[in-house]
């Protein structure tokens, strides 16, 4: 099997989680400036075996787009023209960013530890990641 890669993209700082190659763990992998992350994966599909990337899909509480939506779909499209063979799908992510601060208070992190955004958006896109594999299995 290939590994699932999942996207917390932000304007400024994209967190990146990653399967091991079963798909049963999920792990967060880097947070990478956005500006650069093309590259980044376009370099780690290069060397690991990617099935899909799952991408979240921002959207505010009532379901409408939320600022970050156009950007988002701008990569995926950018993504997709140049990297067919491997499928990038959007996930709803509303909260994730709230359930990233809630495992960091629960795993006993200090208050300096959870004010650092890069780790932040590492946690959200496990906890995208590790979303979707549940849900997959629920289907």
């Amino acid at each position: 099997m290939a590994r699932i890669l999942s996207i917390d993209y932000g304007k400024k700082r994209t967190g990146l989680a990653v399967t091991d190659p079963l798909q049963i763990i999920a792990g967060g992998l880097a947070t990478v400036n956005t500006s650069e992350l093309f590259d980044f994966l376009c370099q780690y599909v290069g060397r690991e075996t990617v099935e899909r990337i799952v991408i979240g899909e921002p959207r505010q509480t009532n379901g409408q787009p939320s600022e970050n939506f156009q950007r988002v779909q701008q990569f995926v499209n950018r993504w997709r023209k140049a990297n067919p063979q491997i499928p990038i799908e959007y996930y709803d992510e509303r909260f994730t960013s709230v359930l990233a601060h809630r495992a960091m208070l629960d795993g006993g992190l200090k208050k300096k530890a959870r004010q650092d955004k890069a780790l932040v958006d590492e946690i959200s896109a496990t906890i995208i990641l590790q979303d979707y594999l549940r849900t997959r299995k629920l289907s």
